[in-house]
């Protein structure tokens, strides 16, 4: 069962990407490094509620 989530910038807190995972299989939360347009430069981006 795939759920679809919100990845926020954790420098601006810009939320600039959505995605899907399985969360039977990966309960916690996801971050990838992700180009951010407000900040103009790859940061990390956290998965949010």
């Amino acid at each position: 069962m795939r759920e679809t989530i919100t990845l926020e910038c954790t420098v601006c807190k810009n939320r600039n990407y959505t995605t899907s995972k399985n969360k039977k299989l990966h309960q916690d939360r996801l971050e990838l490094s992700k180009f951010c347009n407000s900040c103009h430069k790859h940061t990390p981006h956290k998965e949010i509620k």
